[in-house]
């Protein structure tokens, strides 16, 4: 471990408490998508006295926070490094009973965005204590409506990457898992990180009657089942399994009785695909498959199939790195490079496909308990432990530090 990383982790649990304190409220008051001005103004609170440069979002309650290196640099330009921090919460229902539990019913950081938050708050306090040498600009990134409100493409619309004067020399993202690794495990890999993330939204349109007389009525139910069985056969026989495929269907909704046919019938899917070249065809291939099972029916159905969150993909180079930093600061012993992608999505994505930079898993899963059998991220039972939060702040610092440093002694 170098002096430097190793002062840097001592520095962050230091703060420890301070993180602590700041997680425990932001855990008790979760806000949900695209306006979040309780966290905002907590966010804002543990930047107050930093010397930092602060923007809000217009359409969001974004914050921006950019510090300004004082440090010498020999590169053509001058540095700069963005680290992201997600803040909003889930519409779940906490049910895990710990002391600091959601005092707002019906939301909760089953997520553990709000320990991203306080990563990143941290981060401020340790970078601004080391301005004077700073070499170049670092841009923190408070990002609301990571959860489905796709909050990294509104901050990209309003100028977050250009908010230093250029765009970033490399982005750098951080993720909490209440479960599937121990305590304290880091993880990445380069090339495809996470699956791209699509809607599917499919209403059936049938003609209604009595439930005993199916003959005269167009039963939109059974083409609407037929279809969700058809999705699952279609990807075993249309797309090869070494490039996965996965579409749940988690709406079903049809009908008001049960001697009754209803008029309609509608389902709802997320779409999750590990290339481009899949995301593609499932765009082609799901409509005409309904379409031909609304035939063979005689019902008609209406398909809307919504393109979301791009494929994560990180850098090669710049995941490199960060495992380097990663041993620095916490030894080898620590991390383990992914064998596979995960089927979360992220849009953070946005990021890494305009900016070269990775993106890195830290388990807070409960000390001593089984990770495989722990509650995962957005169950109502999900937990995550305080004592990451100093690691967290620790991996943001050094990951800013070490790039910038090796960027400004780059001879022009």
């Amino acid at each position: 471990m170098t002096h430097s990383a190793e002062t840097v982790l001592a520095e962050a649990h230091g703060i420890q408490d301070d993180l602590v304190r700041l997680r425990h409220r932001l855990h008790q008051e979760p806000e949900i998508g695209l306006q979040l001005p309780r966290t905002q103004e907590k966010v804002l609170e543990a930047l107050d006295g930093l010397p930092y440069e602060i923007t809000l979002g217009r359409d969001t309650t974004s914050v921006t926070a950019v510090l300004r290196g004082q440090g010498a640099y020999s590169s053509a330009d001058k540095p700069v490094v963005l680290l992201r921090g997600d803040m909003d919460a889930l519409p779940v229902q906490e049910q895990t009973g710990v002391g600091y539990t959601s005092t707002i019913d019906g939301a909760m950081h089953a997520c553990g965005h709000d320990l991203h938050t306080s990563m990143l708050a941290g981060a401020a306090t340790l970078l601004a204590e080391r301005r004077a040498q700073l070499a170049g600009d670092v841009v923190l990134m408070f990002q609301p409506g990571e959860e489905g409100f796709d909050g990294a493409g509104v901050m990209i619309r309003e100028g977050v990457l250009e908010v230093a004067g250029r765009l970033p020399d490399a982005a750098y993202g951080l993720h909490v898992m209440s479960a599937l690794e121990s305590n304290g495990r880091l993880a990445t890999r380069p090339g495809t990180l996470m699956s791209a993330s699509d809607g599917l939204s499919v209403t059936v349109h049938g003609a209604g009657g009595h439930g005993s007389a199916p003959h005269l009525a167009k039963d939109p139910i059974t083409a609407a089942a037929e279809m969700v069985t058809a999705l699952q056969v279609m990807i075993t026989r249309q797309f090869n399994m070494f490039d996965p495929v996965v579409v749940t269907v988690g709406v079903l909704r049809a009908g008001t009785k049960r001697n009754v046919i209803p008029e309609s019938a509608m389902f709802e899917a997320t779409v999750r695909t590990f290339s481009e070249a899949n995301r593609e065809k499932l765009q082609h291939v799901i409509p005409r498959l309904l379409a031909g099972i609304a035939a063979v029916h005689g019902v008609e159905v209406t398909v809307d199939y919504s393109t979301e969150y791009p494929l994560t993909v990180t850098d090669d180079d710049e995941t490199v790195r960060a495992e380097s930093v990663i041993a620095d600061l916490f030894g080898s012993e620590r991390y383990s490079r992914m064998a596979q992608p995960l089927s979360g999505s992220e849009d953070f994505s946005r990021i890494l496909a305009a900016v070269p930079g990775s993106f890195v898993f830290l388990s807070a899963a409960t000390p001593g308990s089984d990770p495989l059998k722990s509650a995962f991220n957005h169950s109502p039972y999900a937990t995550f432990d305080d004592n990451v939060l100093g690691d967290g702040a620790a991996l943001y610092t050094q990951l800013a530090l070490a790039r910038i440093a090796e960027l400004a002694a780059v001879v022009s």
